[in-house]
């Protein structure tokens, strides 16, 4: 029997430990239009274990109450739970301390966040950030607003025909007015890993700050914040198996004590006047209003889950999917794989000749399997390529080579009902 050497380099984990993590999530016994649900926008969403809809469901059935603000037992109990999460948070990460962890709604509150409290009072109209040209639109727009508001520039990266962050240019439009660099670690569109180390170090040699949107990178690579030493890292929960509607923004701790708070009311406040208001310490000073328990809470067992695995293992598995998909997909005439890094995680876009993206998706969907189809937030990268958008397969630690099959036999299909 011949022996394919990806698979020496990447020998696929034993069926049994995927058949494990699967039935750890429910949503994946749903079927869909009658065919069992092959489930592939992982870059959307990721789907839920049963450990993190237990916690959320503990929280509201056994703990329900406000935190930081009750001597009560419910309260004291909720806020145990809570800065639990934020304890997990840093650990997962490697952040210094649990100050530099402020809760968020997710990656693009936290970009926000650092646009208006950071980057807003330092600009002038002199200055300039930098971005690269495979942005999020939630890593594009903060910028774009806080430039019209201080008159600074934006400029951008450009991504070579591959897909890959052009380093030399980079190092081009760097300069002393530069005021802050904010980059993606993973692309949600094309997969393309972002040399983040180099960017990091050339940035701190000119005394620039970095933030890196890990929106995408944080379910796929090992985050370590004082390894990288990245100045802000941004990530959703629900990206990494967690609950809707919280993620996590890192600082270092300098930065965040100097930075004035974003919003105001509730859990930000020492004390108020009506002349004044001190301001809380690190990290409630940024974390207005009743927070979303329930939701760091699950965060929290989400993190527990990813560690439980190991991200190692979670990462073969998707390495060995994406190097199928790959050579399945490659075979098929018509189909062009667009973002094609060296350094690639997870995500495999490509377009059908004559065939919109919406299509593919749609009769894709009628036989069970879900795909994402568009611009994938990432309007200004689809333009640099040529397209309004491309269809997106993108994988995570419960999927299968059955359902690469699914998807590549979904593809021919959808070329037979296309043919002129």
């Amino acid at each position: 029997m011949k022996i394919d050497n990806q698979e020496l380099l990447h020998p696929p984990i034993s069926a049994r430990t995927v058949e494990d993590w699967r039935n750890d999530f429910p949503i994946l016994r749903e079927t869909v239009r009658g065919k069992p649900l092959v489930y592939l926008d992982n870059a959307a969403t990721t789907q839920k274990p049963q450990s993190v809809i237990d916690a959320e469901v503990a929280y509201y059935t056994h703990t329900n109450a406000n935190v930081h603000r009750g001597v009560h037992t419910l309260s004291q109990r909720a806020t145990d739970r809570y800065e639990g999460a934020r304890s997990k948070v840093r650990r997962f990460i490697n952040a210094a301390d649990t100050k530099e962890i402020v809760f968020v709604r997710g990656t693009t509150e936290a970009i926000n966040l650092v646009a208006q409290s950071y980057a807003r009072p330092r600009l002038t109209a002199d200055d300039n950030i930098i971005i690269s040209a495979m942005e999020h639109h939630s890593n594009i727009v903060p910028w774009q607003m806080v430039c019209a508001q201080t008159g600074a520039e934006l400029r951008v990266v450009p991504v070579n025909d591959a897909g890959e962050f052009e380093f030399d240019v980079f190092a081009k439009v760097i300069g002393p007015r530069t005021k802050l660099v904010a980059v993606t670690h993973l692309s949600n569109a094309l997969g393309s890993i972002t040399p983040v180390r180099r960017i990091i170090e050339l940035a701190h040699s000119h005394g620039v700050p970095v933030l890196l949107d890990g929106a995408q990178a944080v379910s796929h690579l090992g985050i370590d914040v004082r390894a990288l030493d990245c100045d802000f890292y941004a990530f959703s929960g629900h990206k990494i198996f967690g609950p809707t509607g919280i993620g996590a923004l890192y600082g270092k701790e300098a930065l965040l004590e100097a930075m004035p708070p974003y919003q105001g009311g509730g859990d930000m406040i020492r004390s108020v006047t009506f002349g004044e208001t001190e301001y809380n310490d690190l990290p409630y000073k940024f974390e207005a209003g009743t927070p979303n328990i329930a939701g760091a809470i699950g965060l929290g067992a989400a993190l527990d889950y990813v560690s439980a695995i190991g991200l190692d293992a979670i990462a073969a598995h998707e390495r060995d999917l994406l190097d199928y998909a790959t050579g399945l997909v490659s075979d098929i005439p018509g189909l062009r794989i667009v973002g094609t890094a060296q350094e690639k995680a997870s995500i495999l876009s490509f377009t059908l000749t004559g065939i919109h993206a919406h299509d593919i998706g749609t009769i894709l969907d009628h036989g069970g399997i879900a795909i994402r189809a568009g611009h994938h937030c990432a309007m200004p990268l689809m333009q640099r390529f040529g397209l309004s958008g491309t269809a997106r397969a993108s994988f995570s630690l419960y999927n299968t080579r059955q359902e690469v099959d699914a998807l590549v036999a979904g593809l021919h299909k959808v070329r037979e009902m296309f043919k002129r």
